[in-house]
C-alpha cells in the first residue's frame, strides 16, 4: 500500500513538473535561443578574436627574444651554431605564428560581419579587419627587409651596426604593438556593446525563470511535505549506515521498516555489509598465508591471475639465519616455533616496510622480491638494499630477544644473517596448479640471489650482491667489491659487492677498509701476492675481524704456496651451494 502511495505521489510530481515546463519552454524558448545565439558570438568570435589579438603581440615578443638569443650565440668565441640554429627555427616558427594568429583574429571578425541575426556594429568590425590586416602585412614587409639587412651584419659581427639595425627592427615592432593594441581597445569596445545586448535579454530570461522557478518552489514543497514523513528517516539511516561502511565499521545493520522501495534497499544494503565482512575475514585470513600487497593485487588487478607468465627485470632477496641448526638443537616444538615467528616478523618487518613482497618462507630463510606492478622498476634495487641494511641492524635486537624468548640467559651460538640480492630479469605469474597457485618469480636472477646469499659463507659476510643490483641502486648505497665469483651451475664469472651501509654513513674505519681491501683486490688479481697480503691485513687493521678481508689473506697465503694456473683470470669457483 506504501508502495503505490510513493507511486502515485511521483507520478503527481512528474505531471505537474511536466506541465510546468511545458509552460515555461512555449514562455521562454525563443529569449533562451536568442540569448544562446548572443553568448555564443560573444564566446566563440569576439573573446576569440580579442584572445587572437593578444597572442599576436606575445609571439611577436617571442620572436624578439629569440632573435637576440641568436645574438648572443652568433656573438660568442666561437660561434654556437647550434644554438643559433635552433633559435632561428623558433625565430622563423614565430613569425608564421604572428600571422596565423592575425588570420584567425580576422577570420572571426568576418564571421561576426556575415551573421545578420545579430546587432554587431558591422562597419567598425570591417575596419578593424582591414587595420588588423594592414598591421601584419606591413609587420611582415618591413621586417623582412630589415632583418635581411640584419643578417648580413649578424655574419660579419659588426656589434655598432647590429645595434643600430636591432634598433630599427625594436622601432618596427613597437610600432606593430601600438597598432595591436588600439585594434585590441576597439575590440573590447564592440565585446562591451555586444555583452550589454546580450545581459538584456538575459534578464527577460531570468524574470522568466524567476516566476517558472517560484512555481516549481511551491509545488515541489507542498509534495515534500507529503512524502518526507515516510521517506526521509529510512533514507537517513541508510545514509548514516553508508558513513559507516565507508569507515569501515561493519558491525551493525539497518532495521526494515517499511515494505516499500526503499525497504529493498535496506534489505539489500543489509546483505551487502554482510559480504563485506565475509570478505574483509578471508581478506584478513590470506593476509596472514600471502602477502598483503599480493592478496589486494590479485583482487584489484584480476590480470595477474592469469597463468601467462611475463618476462620483467625484478630485485630477488634471499635471506638466512645462520646457525639455525646448531640453535633449533634440544629447543621443544613450542619454543622453535616461538623463536622462528619472532625471527621471520623481525627480518621481514624492513622488507615490507620498504614495499618488498614476501615470496614465501623456506624453513629459517625469507624470500622476497621487488618490481612491478608493485614497485616502480627504477626504485626497486634502491628499496632491496635498503631492507637488506635494516635487517642486518636487527641482528644485536634478535640477539637480545631470542633467550628472553627461550626463557635462558644465553644460546650457544651468536645468531647473525646471510642476505643475497640479485637484479635482473626473471619470469613473474601466477605459478601452480588447477587447485593452487601462487603468484611468484622464476629465472636466472633467483638462482643467483640464492646462491650469493649461500655465498656470505665463503667470505663470513653478511649481505652480498649482484653488479646489476649496485648499478641499479644509484647514489643511495656505499658498496664494496667482494669477488669475482663462478657460482654453482655457470660458467661466466660473476662480479659480487657487499652492502656496506648507507650513503654518505660509512665510518672512518670503513672508508679505510673499503681502500685497502680494493688495494689488496687489484693486487691479487695482478699476482701481485706479497702487496696483496700487505693490503688485505691492513684493511684488517682497520676492521678487525672483517670477513672478506680474512678469507682473501687466507686465499692469497694459499697461493703464495700453490700459485695458480697460468690462465687464471682471477675468478673463485665455487663448487657447492
Amino acid at each position: 500500500m506504501i508502495r503505490q502511495s510513493i507511486k502515485r505521489q511521483i507520478v503527481g510530481i512528474a505531471v505537474g513538473l511536466i506541465i510546468l515546463m511545458a509552460i515555461t519552454s512555449v514562455l521562454s524558448m525563443v529569449m533562451s535561443a536568442r540569448v544562446a545565439h548572443y553568448l555564443d558570438e560573444l564566446t566563440s568570435q569576439y573573446v576569440q578574436a580579442y584572445g587572437n589579438l593578444a597572442r599576436m603581440n606575445v609571439r611577436s615578443l617571442e620572436q624578439a627574444l629569440a632573435l637576440r638569443q641568436m645574438i648572443i650565440a652568433k656573438m660568442q668565441s666561437p660561434p654556437d651554431e647550434a644554438t643559433f640554429a635552433d633559435r632561428k627555427k623558433v625565430y622563423d616558427a614565430k613569425s608564421i605564428e604572428v600571422g596565423r594568429e592575425a588570420s584567425e583574429a580576422r577570420s572571426r571578425i568576418n564571421a561576426i560581419i556575415a551573421d545578420q541575426s545579430t546587432t554587431s556594429d558591422n562597419a567598425t568590425l570591417a575596419r578593424l579587419d582591414a587595420r588588423i590586416e594592414s598591421a601584419s602585412t606591413d609587420l611582415r614587409r618591413y621586417l623582412e627587409q630589415e632583418y635581411d639587412r640584419f643578417f648580413q651584419l649578424l655574419d660579419r659581427r659588426d656589434p655598432e651596426e647590429l645595434k643600430r639595425s636591432l634598433a630599427r627592427i625594436d622601432g618596427l615592432r613597437d610600432d606593430f604593438t601600438a597598432k595591436v593594441e588600439a585594434i585590441r581597445a576597439d575590440m573590447l569596445t564592440q565585446v562591451r556593446e555586444d555583452s550589454v545586448i546580450t545581459m538584456g535579454h538575459q534578464r527577460q530570461a531570468i524574470i522568466i525563470s524567476a516566476i517558472m522557478t517560484a512555481l516549481a518552489a511551491i509545488l515541489g514543497l507542498v509534495v515534500s511535505i507529503l512524502v518526507s514523513t515516510g521517506i526521509t528517516r529510512p533514507v537517513r539511516r541508510l545514509l548514516d549506515g553508508t558513513r559507516a561502511v565507508e569507515a569501515g565499521q561493519l558491525e551493525g545493520t539497518i532495521d526494515v521498516t517499511t515494505r516499500d522501495e526503499i525497504g529493498e534497499l535496506t534489505g539489500a544494503f543489509n546483505r551487502m555489509v554482510e559480504q563485506l565482512r565475509h570478505n574483509e575475514r578471508i581478506r584478513e585470513t590470506f593476509g596472514k598465508y600471502i602477502d598483503p600487497q599480493v592478496v589486494k593485487g590479485l583482487i584489484d588487478r584480476p590480470a595477474l591471475t592469469a597463468s601467462e607468465g611475463q618476462r620483467r627485470v625484478m630485485t630477488v632477496l634471499f635471506c638466512d639465519m645462520k646457525g639455525f641448526t646448531s640453535l633449533s638443537e634440544g629447543m621443544t616444538p613450542q619454543g622453535l616455533v616461538k623463536v622462528m615467528n619472532h625471527y621471520l616478523s623481525t627480518v621481514t618487518a624492513p622488507i615490507r616496510s620498504h614495499r618488498g613482497i614476501i615470496d614465501k618462507y623456506i624453513g629459517d630463510a625469507v624470500m622476497a622480491y621487488w618490481g612491478p606492478p608493485f614497485t616502480e622498476e627504477n626504485e626497486q634495487a634502491q628499496l632491496a638494499c635498503l631492507a637488506a641494511l635494516d635487517m642486518i641492524d636487527q641482528i644485536g635486537v634478535l640477539r637480545k630477544e631470542i633467550p628472553e624468548l627461550l626463557g635462558v640467559r644465553q644460546v650457544s651460538n651468536q645468531c647473525d644473517l646471510r642476505i643475497g640480492v640479485a637484479t635482473g630479469e626473471v619470469v613473474v605469474g601466477s605459478i601452480g596448479s588447477e587447485f593452487m597457485m601462487s603468484y611468484t618469480v622464476m629465472g636466472d636472477t633467483v638462482n643467483l640471489a640464492s646462491r650469493l646469499e649461500a655465498a656470505n659463507k665463503i667470505y663470513g659476510s653478511r649481505s652480498l650482491v649482484s653488479k646489476a643490483t649496485v648499478s641499479a641502486a644509484g647514489d643511495t648505497i656505499e658498496m664494496r667489491e667482494i669477488d669475482l665469483l663462478v657460482l654453482v651451475g655457470q660458467t661466466i664469472p660473476q662480479l659480487v659487492f657487499e652492502i656496506m651501509g648507507r650513503k654518505g654513513a660509512l665510518t672512518p674505519e670503513q672508508l679505510q677498509l673499503r681502500t685497502h681491501y680494493a688495494q689488496g683486490l687489484t693486487a691479487y688479481r695482478a699476482r701481485q701476492w706479497d702487496e696483496a697480503a700487505q693490503a688485505f691485513n691492513a684493511a684488517l687493521e682497520a676492521v678487525p675481524g672483517d670477513g672478506p678481508s680474512m678469507a682473501l689473506a687466507a686465499r692469497v697465503a694459499s697461493f703464495q704456496a700453490n700459485p695458480p694456473a697460468h690462465d687464471w683470470n682471477g675468478a673463485w669457483q665455487l663448487d657447492h651451494k
